[in-house]
């Protein structure tokens, strides 16, 4: 299977919605190849279908002064985080050609994770049968959330590699209450190069995914 890569860099959320959007038509319209858009944002809070408001609760000025801007978006799931040393990833995948299931397909997402946690760092990472994502010990390190229009995923997963952990603090992450967040960083205790971090994931999606890629960078006016 050809897979298109592409690689927005740092990119503000709206601008890469955009991307998304354009993507998925052509993709709808068989204009292109199944495509995985991979993406770094700044500080943003973002809340899908089902999220409940109350579950923002940082203070306006707090949020303000760390730079942390809010969108609704139109993926399932709660109220989430995106920023700084996380891998972002939005597949536009058509479900459809594939013969894959929604629930196949998230949880071909979660493997991506699971298999690379294990393999590099040796963590047990697994997937909780009430919570979809990727966890490691009672926290979350891989948060995915999906939509699907007319047989073509968007949005998609965002992996901590070295995000501030701070961050979530202004937030009950997808709603659930007793359980934490982390990162690559936080769990190994050490930096980690996030350029080899981002080539690892491109790997392990494509071990999943069983797939070949072309990618392309995409330049964005900052």
């Amino acid at each position: 299977m050809n897979l298109n890569v592409l690689n927005l860099g740092r990119c503000p959320y709206n601008k890469a919605l955009e991307i998304q959007w354009e993507t998925l038509k052509k993709r709808q319209d068989n204009r292109i190849d199944d495509t995985l858009i991979l993406v770094e944002h700044p500080p943003v809070i973002t809340l899908g279908r089902q999220a409940d408001r109350s579950h923002i609760i940082g203070a306006k000025n707090m949020l303000e002064n760390n730079g942390i801007k809010i969108f609704e978006a139109n993926r399932g799931g709660d109220v989430t985080y995106h920023g700084p040393g996380q891998i972002v990833g939005y597949p536009i995948f058509n479900l459809r050609e594939s013969k894959r299931t929604l629930r196949q397909f998230v949880e071909n997402l979660e493997e991506v994770f699971i298999t690379l946690l294990s393999d590099k760092y040796n963590m047990s990472a697994y997937r909780n049968p009430k919570h979809t994502g990727v966890w490691v010990g009672d926290s979350k390190i891989t948060a995915i959330g999906l939509a699907v229009k007319r047989g073509v995923t968007m949005h998609g997963f965002a992996f901590n590699v070295s995000t501030n952990l701070n961050h979530f603090d202004f937030i009950i992450p997808c709603g659930i209450r007793d359980k934490g967040v982390t990162s690559v960083e936080n769990l190994i205790g050490k930096k980690v190069d996030f350029d080899e971090e981002y080539k690892s994931v491109l790997e392990y999606f494509c071990k999943v995914f069983k797939c070949d890629y072309h990618e392309k960078n995409f330049s964005i006016q900052k």
